[in-house]
This record gives structure tokens, C-alpha cells and sequence, in this order.
């Protein structure tokens, strides 16, 4: 795969060349391709839970067209507000892919370089599920967002979606985003909003210093042994007008967040997923959109849009900013 963008060493800014099946600098540092993808990071760290979960969930997020499922495309436009057409050929990087739900709207609604990156494992599932679509066109990396093999303005466009807040320090990670633009390159992203001093007054924030810590195995294990009885409950508080009262259920908003369109079991499926991944992150710190727009401001990008877009009866806190020269 000849990459239109230099790789580096992170570390020491060293350009890699691929010797084998290693990437390796000058100095002699060495970067393993595991299955199909370049390994920056140690494969063990503070995301271990998202491997986990993208690779056992590898598909429950993906759009299947014929099914009727596009909910990932919607977002993703809805977002980004990018022109398929004019994407042709550039260099865009994603950064937090997991399991490739965007990484495939990407890939096969434009033909744009897709540099791609996860700190988790995740990246196994994104090869997985898109290596076959796109040929030579998606590169993948795990790789952490603070240490990204690319040298400093180096994207077209960059876009980062439900990932932020999982990161150790949001408004470094926004800078991160920034740097490897390019000048005048388009900056995307979405997080998790505060909308008042209730946000954390549920469930999810009051269990989660609990649950955080608990093994993923075991706390994978909870949440499939008792998700049905809470759908039940959940279902019954909304039929009863109560549904203000589901935010003290230690489960996903179904109503809320789910597509309209799944099957009962395809439904149970994204239930366990959101759930274990309310409670599994080591992070989680939403953020005022004002908050993130002044981020953009002081780590050298224009911001062109801050406030929620709207699809498919959901809606999402989203940052949009132009890399200044």
C-alpha cells in the first residue's frame, strides 16, 4: 500500500519504512503489523474495555443497507455536512474508529484516503469488517491520539465521533485533532453535552465509579444477566408516562438512543452494548458546547459551527472548525 502521508515514530518524529512485516525507524525502533493493522501503542491500556467490546460486537453498529439500516451514514452527514464528490482523493483521518461504523460510510460513500486510527484493539474488528471494501484506500493504526504516527499537518479533513469524552484530557485531545490538520483542513467532532447540573444526576454517573473498576469480563457478564428484566422495566415506565424516572435504571435510554427500526433481538444487542459501554470507560467527561468551541479557538482552528445536529429523531453536540494558517 503505497500511503500518500508520511509515517513517524511518534517519540522521536523519525520517519518508518516497512521492513518485513515491521515498520522501523532509523534508529532501529520497531512497529509490528498484527493483523493487517501498524501496532503504535502497547496493546494493553486504558481502553482495553473498547477492544473488547468491538470485537465481540463487531457488526451490531454497522449500517446494513439491505435491512434498511443507515443510521451511521445519517450521522455521519449530518455532522460533517461534507460533499461526497469533493472528498475524491483527499487524506482524511479518523480518530477513536472502533469497529468501523463511519469507517465504512467513509469508505464506501466517497473516495477519500482513509487514515484510521483506535487505542484499543478495536482496530482488529475495523479490518475485519472493511479491509475488503475499500482496497488500498483504508490504513489502520492503533495508535493513541496523543502519539499519532503522522507528522503535524498532514489531513484535508479530520473527524473524531464518540470519543472525546472517553479520552484522559478532552481539551488536549481537541489539540491533537488540530495539529494534524492541515491549514485550512476542516476539524469535526461530537461529544457527550452537559445540558444542566442533572446530566450526571442518573444511573450511569452514580454507578459508574463502581462499575469502572469491576473486570469487563464480569461486568460484561451483569449486564447480559440482567438486561432483560430492565428493558421490561424501562418499557413499563414509558408506558405509564414515567419514563422521567428511567434515568435511575442502570441501562441505556432505549427510547432515546436506540434506532427505531431494530428487531427485538437486534434491539437487545445494542442495549448490551450501550450499557456495558455507559459503565466500562475509564473516562467519561461530557462537555458544554461553548466549552469545546472556545477549545477550538485557543488550539489555532475557527470554528464554523457549534450547536446540535439533527437525524433520524436523534441529535448530537457537534464542534466544526477550520484549521487557521
Amino acid at each position: 500500500n503505497l500511503m500518500s502521508v508520511q509515517l513517524i515514530n511518534p517519540k522521536n518524529k523519525q520517519p518508518l519504512k516497512l521492513i518485513g512485516t515491521d515498520f522501523v525507524d532509523v534508529s532501529g525502533n520497531k512497529f509490528p503489523l498484527v493483523r493487517g493493522v501498524l501496532r503504535i501503542s502497547h496493546q494493553d491500556n486504558y481502553t482495553d474495555n473498547f477492544g473488547m467490546q468491538w470485537n465481540k460486537f463487531d457488526k451490531t453498529q454497522l449500517d446494513r443497507e439491505e435491512l434498511g439500516h443507515n443510521l451511521s451514514n445519517k450521522r455521519f452527514f449530518a455532522e460533517t455536512k461534507w460533499d461526497t464528490q469533493d472528498l475524491a482523493g483527499k487524506n482524511v483521518l479518523e480518530v477513536g474508529a472502533g469497529a468501523g461504523r463511519f469507517s465504512k460510510v467513509m469508505l464506501e460513500s466517497t473516495l477519500a484516503n482513509l487514515y484510521s486510527i483506535d487505542y484499543s484493539d478495536a482496530v482488529t474488528a475495523n479490518f475485519k469488517n472493511n479491509s475488503s471494501i475499500a482496497g488500498d484506500r483504508l490504513n489502520l493504526f492503533q495508535a493513541s491520539i496523543y502519539e499519532m504516527p503522522f507528522p503535524d499537518n498532514s489531513f484535508d479533513k479530520v473527524f473524531c465521533l464518540g470519543v472525546l469524552q472517553h479520552t484522559p484530557n478532552f481539551e488536549a485531545s481537541v489539540s491533537a485533532l488540530i495539529s494534524k490538520a492541515k491549514p485550512g483542513g476542516e476539524i469535526v467532532v461530537d461529544f457527550y453535552p452537559i445540558n444542566g447540573w442533572w446530566t450526571k444526576f442518573n444511573a450511569k454517573y452514580m454507578l459508574r465509579p463502581v462499575f469502572k473498576r469491576f473486570d469487563h469480563h464480569r461486568l460484561m457478564q451483569m449486564v447480559e444477566t440482567n438486561i432483560d428484566w430492565l428493558m421490561k422495566v424501562e418499557s413499563l415506565l414509558h408506558k405509564l408516562r414515567l419514563g422521567v424516572l428511567t434515568r435511575f435504571l442502570p441501562i441505556v435510554d432505549i427510547q432515546g438512543t436506540l434506532p427505531k427500526y431494530l428487531s427485538k433481538a437486534e434491539q437487545r444487542e445494542w442495549a448490551i452494548l450501550d450499557t456495558f459501554d455507559m459503565f466500562s470507560p475509564e473516562y467519561d467527561s461530557p462537555q458544554s458546547i461553548n466549552n469545546v468551541a472556545s477549545m477550538f479557538e485557543r488550539n489555532g482552528a475557527d470554528v464554523t459551527f457549534a450547536g446540535f445536529e439533527y437525524f433520524e429523531g436523534f441529535s448530537a453536540a457537534v464542534v466544526r472548525g477550520i484549521k487557521r494558517a
